[in-house]
């Protein structure tokens, strides 16, 4: 038995829960569901990010205190990943006072390093990233990926933190550990980024233009920029620094990010890592995001999901079987209410819960007791390469097999004349159908649940998936 550790990105709690959070836990959930049914001992951190100065403004527009709002923030996603069925060992705030002290003796220990000093500089600010950006990150003068926003540019001194000390130790991790950034396009995009050299990058904002943050350490004119803040909380939800036992257990962590973290995550903290005298991350991956009808989401095309709606009208195990397996786990990938319907009614209600209710219907008329339950390890081909899709590809295979049986042998008939093959029959199918049962529990905990209790009991279950 070995012990990991696996951690999302924290949300940022300036708006609702989106699809996209949807899929970084979903998919981060399916692996660790897999990995503690294979008998690894498991940490599963989310939680949210509630400092910076997108949420100072969003509180003070709706005459709010900042922690207020965000209480009430963290209680959404909280509630979001509750109804998504997510595994979560815990739920952290970057507003916990564990972590805001954290990150200060983070902070010290980079000081210690020689690597924060002050400097006076004037930057391109998107308050939308909560970064600064170059002109070649801008398109006609705008972020693109908060094009409404206006660029900000910011003049003052402030901390800045030795990024680019750290250019060849990154670029020497990134070729011993080929694997380290999934998939290759982005370890490429990350190597391309650090051989160009690395700028240093600034990590506290003056108290006076936004309070809302971890107080620097003995500077109380400075508070700590968001991300030095926020990356901070995947070590201190593991009792760093007070609990090095605790700590030496779970560290490193394998970690799940969208591609718009890709320089956060897998260059500026693990040079924040190296800074502090820890150990890099275990691994990160980098998922993409979603879009729909060939667009990015936005309400003026009137083209967003909310997954929660999806999830009231046909059931989380419904959105996390289609984010699984119809969205990439590793590129662009476009879904569209349409498509989720489809998906829903041939995949789910006359797939796999008609050939349930068909096959346990005959094991509960034919079968004079429950099957003796095939011999099975939890073991997945594909979940460790983080291949969600192709190991529900797998698994639809394995119900069309059952359903072959059903449709060319038609046990149903050969019970009439032949009772003894006929049993043997109905016995192979809910053997199939338990195996089946067995590999979808990371993906659809609940369904695989009701599967497992009918065969159990030998009764055909209620309706796993109603029509709509």
């Amino acid at each position: 038995m070995s012990a990991r550790y696996l951690t999302t990105t924290l949300p940022y709690v300036n708006a609702d829960p989106h699809l996209g959070h949807a899929l970084e836990f979903v998919e981060a959930d399916c692996f660790a569901r897999a990995a503690r049914l294979a008998g690894d001992e498991v940490f599963f951190n989310i939680g949210t990010d509630e400092h910076g100065a997108k949420i100072a403004r969003k509180a003070e527009e709706e005459g709010r205190s900042p922690q207020d709002y965000v209480d009430e923030y963290a209680a959404r996603f909280r509630a979001f990943a509750d109804r998504l069925e997510i595994s979560y060992d815990s739920f952290i705030r970057t507003t916990d006072p564990a972590h805001m002290r954290a990150a200060q003796e983070f902070w010290k220990r980079c000081e210690s390093a020689g690597d924060i000093y002050k400097a006076a500089y004037e930057i391109k600010y998107c308050v939308g990233c909560e970064l600064e950006k170059t002109e070649s990150e801008l398109v006609e003068g705008r972020c693109p990926l908060h094009p409404t926003l206006e660029i900000e540019l910011q003049e003052e001194e402030n901390y800045y933190f030795r990024f680019s000390k750290y250019r060849d130790a990154l670029l020497a991790h990134y070729a011993a550990q080929p694997d380290f950034v999934l998939p290759e396009g982005r370890r490429r995009e990350i190597v391309a980024l650090a051989e160009a050299g690395l700028k240093d990058f600034s990590i506290s904002r003056r108290r006076e233009k936004m309070s809302w943050g971890v107080p620097v350490p003995d500077d109380d004119e400075h508070v700590m920029y968001v991300w030095f803040d926020a990356l901070v909380n995947y070590v201190s939800v593991i009792g760093w620094p007070d609990d090095e036992e605790r700590f030496k257990k779970w560290w490193p962590a394998i970690q799940f990010a969208g591609k718009d973290n890709l320089r956060q995550q897998t260059a500026m903290w693990q040079a924040m890592l190296l800074s502090a005298g820890l150990p890099f991350s275990r691994q990160i991956l980098i998922h993409g995001n979603i879009i729909s009808g060939g667009q990015k989401m936005s309400k003026t095309l009137g083209n967003v999901i909310d997954p929660m709606i999806v999830a009231r009208k046909y059931g989380a195990e419904t959105l996390r079987y289609v984010l699984l397996r119809h969205a990439s786990p590793f590129e662009d990938s476009d879904l569209t209410l349409e498509g989720i319907h489809e998906h829903y009614t041939a995949h789910l209600v006359n797939g796999l819960g008609n050939l349930v209710a068909r096959v346990m219907k005959l094991a509960e008329q034919y079968l004079p007791a429950p099957i003796a339950t095939p011999s099975w390890h939890d073991r997945w081909d594909f979940i460790d390469t983080f291949e969600f899709n192709e190991e529900l590809n797998h698994i639809w295979q394995e119900i069309g097999v059952i359903d072959q049986v059903m449709t060319n042998e038609k046990p149903f008939a050969v019970i009439k004349t032949d009772e003894e093959r006929g049993r043997r029959l109905i016995a192979q199918m809910v053997e199939q159908l338990y195996i089946v049962a067995r590999r979808l529990a990371p993906f659809m905990p609940a369904t695989s649940e009701k599967i497992l209790t009918a065969i159990k009991e030998n009764k055909k279950p209620d309706n796993l998936f109603p029509r709509l």
